[in-house]
């Protein structure tokens, strides 16, 4: 991989999104995009299959959690690796205090097309970018949100910082990403994630890499603790993990100063 010299002071060791095959981060960032470019045409429907809809649970919940910022007059929110726009909706139908300050940002170029024709008559404006390198000028959104995409970032600290960046003094961040459920719940979960899902995924997709890619990148992605601890690093104050369906998902928040 790419060293980063920030990283190599610290003693800190680079992590991120590591698809099979993919030397460095930028050969990581090209593989991915090609992952979700090859499943955007069932990417929906896998998604609602795969978790028997509890994803559109996960998503609701994690906009309630951001009422307060969602309903203020000129909110500006960025959703962040937002795929179809799921996540980006469920934000939408929370922000009561006026259109236009809602943006969808995604570096598959299909996964935006896809977003864009589901969007009707909402005000999103919709944006092909990269996370770890974002179009937006510093302090601009009061609210940054990613669900299940930031574990695809091939840099988690540089998109951490990233993050920080564009948010305004005041800003809060929320990624809702994959967990590993313990206990027996956690057992079972596993041998559906890690077995059943991967088969399922490539005989609906008819592509195999993804959802093979899936379990491997929930592994890879730091714990809670860890988590948690970077994003502290990165500056965030007030960060908090809370898990969702026994810990099969879970929010991470934090606040910038």
């Amino acid at each position: 991989m790419h060293k980063d010299p920030r990283a190599e002071i610290a003693g800190e060791r680079i992590v991120g999104a590591a698809p099979a095959g993919a030397a460095g981060e930028a050969a990581a960032s090209d593989a991915v995009r090609e992952m979700f470019t090859s499943i955007a045409p069932r990417y929906d429907l896998l998604n609602h299959v795969l978790s028997m809809n509890v994803d559109r649970l996960w998503w609701n919940r994690t906009a309630r959690s951001f009422a307060d910022i969602l309903r203020r007059p000129g909110a500006q929110v960025l959703d962040l690796c937002c795929g179809t726009g799921d996540m980006t909706f469920a934000l939408h139908r929370r922000m009561t205090g006026g259109d236009g300050g809602l943006f969808g940002a995604d570096f598959s170029h299909a996964m935006l097309v896809r977003a864009e024709a589901k969007t009707g008559r909402r005000n999103i404006r919709w944006l092909e970018a990269d996370a770890l390198h974002l179009p937006f000028a510093s302090g601009r959104f009061h609210l940054v949100t990613s669900a299940f995409g930031f574990r695809n970032l091939a840099n988690y600290d540089r998109g951490l910082a990233e993050i920080h960046r564009v948010l305004a003094s005041g800003g809060e961040v929320g990624i809702l990403d994959f967990g590993e459920p313990k206990g027996l719940i956690g057992n079972i979960y596993r041998v559906y994630f890690r077995r059943v899902l991967p088969a399922v995924g490539t005989l609906i997709s008819g592509v195999r890499g993804p959802y093979s890619y899936l379990p491997a990148s929930v592994l890879r992605f730091p714990s809670p603790d860890e988590m948690l601890r970077r994003m502290r690093d990165a500056g965030f104050l007030d960060v908090s993990w809370t898990p969702y369906t026994f810990g099969i998902a879970g929010l991470y928040r934090g606040r910038k100063r």
